[in-house]
């Protein structure tokens, strides 16, 4: 299938870079947020990548995937926002106010996402992640990384561990549920696990 969009987007067909994007949106979105280890970023990360791939549809050859092409871009991106990131440590944003005459006026605050402190938080949220997957019971851990890492679907899924793909979407569901319920009590709550439970998508 991503063959023929490519060929057909290669050839100026929008709707079909649309489709390669609906196709690999998640994919690349769990590959920026392992590498960032911040929502936000992970969704820059996978607007750019996205950005560059149709800028660069023509330099594609089909010599590896498009999956892997595209990979390979977002992690470029997220090496560009890493440095990026370092070089901004001190940087700062505008942010309008009231002064006491009631006139608008500019102050200089410091960008926090760029802190020491942010970082760390990232970190620390990583980690947590980390900790709670090892402690996961195994089957629970297999569905959600082959899942949420490798982006597999259910069926591939259930192919490679002989269960029925409504199994796996019961073990992923569970194991988010795991997850989630583990990093709130640890203080490290991961929102888009929130997002998900009710679905079990």
């Amino acid at each position: 299938m991503s063959e023929e969009l490519v060929r057909r987007a290669q050839l100026g067909d929008r709707s079909a870079f649309e489709e390669l994007v609906k196709e690999h949106q998640k994919r690349v979105y769990n590959l920026a947020y392992r590498m960032t280890g911040d929502p936000e970023d992970a969704m820059d990360v996978s607007q750019e990548a996205f950005l560059r791939a149709y800028r660069g549809l023509e330099s594609f050859k089909g010599d590896s995937s498009f999956a892997t092409w595209l990979y390979r871009i977002t992690v470029h991106v997220c090496g560009d926002l890493r440095r990026k990131n370092s070089a901004g440590a001190d940087r700062t944003v505008s942010l309008t106010t009231i002064n006491d005459d009631g006139q608008e006026q500019e102050t200089e605050i410091p960008d926090l996402r760029y802190s020491p402190e942010a970082s760390l938080e990232r970190k620390e949220l990583a980690r947590a992640v980390g900790e709670t997957l090892a402690s996961m019971p195994e089957d629970f851990r297999a569905v959600l990384v082959m899942r949420e890492n490798a982006g597999m679907s259910y069926e591939e899924i259930g192919n490679k561990l002989d269960i029925k793909p409504g199994t796996v979407k019961s073990r992923i569901f569970r194991a988010r549920e795991f997850l989630r319920r583990k990093l709130i009590e640890s203080g490290n709550f991961y929102e888009p696990y929130a997002s998900n439970r009710s679905t079990g998508a």
